[in-house]
Formats: C-alpha cells, structure tokens, sequence
C-alpha cells in the first residue's frame, strides 16, 4: 500500500528548504534512493548542491545510492557534511 516517507533534513539541508522535515508518498514497492534525490533536487534548486555531498540513512542506516530504496513508513535522513569543533 502507497504511504508517505519522513524526509528529516539537516544542517545546511534544513536551511536550504526552509523546514526541518518533509513528507512524500511512495509506491508500495518503495522508490529508488537516487530517484527520491533527484526529486526533490529539481523541487528545491538550493537543496541540489547539498545533495551532492550529503550521506543519506533510513531508519538510522547508510543507505547508498544507486542501491538502496526507501519505502512508505520509513525516515530517510540527509545529512550533508559538518563542521565545528
């Protein structure tokens, strides 16, 4: 059954769409990592550049792109790179 992804965005990720989180449905079978990306890189132009440094977990996992799929129910993170000490 079709449900919705939590995208929980942080630090520069966060700023750039202006929310801490993001709803989005998906097809029952899930959707491709790069896909769901690539979605919402063309929905949020300043998102994009983050995205290509950002390392991405459903449910408190790594996932990779390319290989992994997130489906409805699941909390997919960005999380770009950090900085500080």
């Amino acid at each position: 059954m079709p449900g919705p992804v939590r995208i929980l965005l942080f630090a520069t990720a966060r700023q750039a769409v202006g929310r801490p989180h993001l709803d989005r449905p998906v097809p029952a079978g899930g959707v491709a990592v790069d896909a769901l990306v690539g979605d919402l890189a063309r929905e949020f132009p300043e998102l994009a550049v983050v995205l290509r440094s950002a390392r991405y977990f459903r449910n408190g996992r790594v996932l990779r792109p390319g290989r992994d799929r997130v489906y409805p129910g699941d909390e997919f993170a960005i999380h770009p790179p950090y900085s500080g000490g």
